[in-house]
């Protein structure tokens, strides 16, 4: 029997009906078998600072820190604001690489999908989010790379992925799993 690879998937985006939550959820759903695809949640992370994150440290910052180093890989699922990556993401990379040299996601495979409504699909959070992670020793999907433009027209009405997307999301979770295996195995 394959190994099963966890899989911690941070979804940047906090809203109920978020199209990149919905996207992580297809991802898990096309997942091969190799993989195990999980949510962290990341809504309920105090804004990083310091001055908290002391012993003990808040409950959230541990649940959150413990989850992704359980995970032996990532997927980072982000719209873009403002052609970076949103506050809550960004704060999740901050919570989870303290405190300095106990990094949460040093060494794990990792993947960046993102989405919007937009026509240029995210393109700038994506390479934002890259560099945190080059920073954070996360090794990167290269190919095929994901910048879902025109995302608003994905789902149907229960949140299913249409024919259009679903062919691209498929490629891309095979490419990952192959990343996977080859980084963490």
């Amino acid at each position: 029997m394959s190994k099963v690879y966890k899989v911690a998937v941070i979804v940047g985006s906090l809203r109920k009906a978020s199209i990149n939550r919905k996207l992580a959820l297809a991802l898990a759903e096309l997942a091969p078998p190799s993989l195990q695809l999980q949510i962290v949640e990341i809504g309920e992370l105090p804004l990083y600072s310091e001055d908290i994150d002391v012993s003990p440290a808040p409950a959230a910052y541990t649940r959150f820190r413990d989850e992704v180093k359980s995970a032996d890989a990532l997927l980072f699922v982000t719209p873009e604001y403002n052609r970076s990556i949103p506050a809550p993401m960004k704060n999740a990379i901050d919570v989870g690489s303290r405190p300095y040299g106990q990094s949460a996601f040093s060494g794990k495979p990792g993947a960046v999908l993102s989405a919007s409504p937009g026509a240029v699909g995210g393109f700038g959070a994506n390479h934002h989010l890259r560099q945190c992670l080059v920073f954070l020793d996360v090794p990167v999907l290269q190919q095929p790379e994901a910048y879902l433009g025109g995302a608003g027209n994905f789902f149907d009405d229960s949140g299913k992925p249409n024919d259009g997307i679903k062919g691209f999301l498929q490629k891309f979770i095979e490419a990952y799993a192959a990343w996977v295996e080859r980084v963490a195995g």
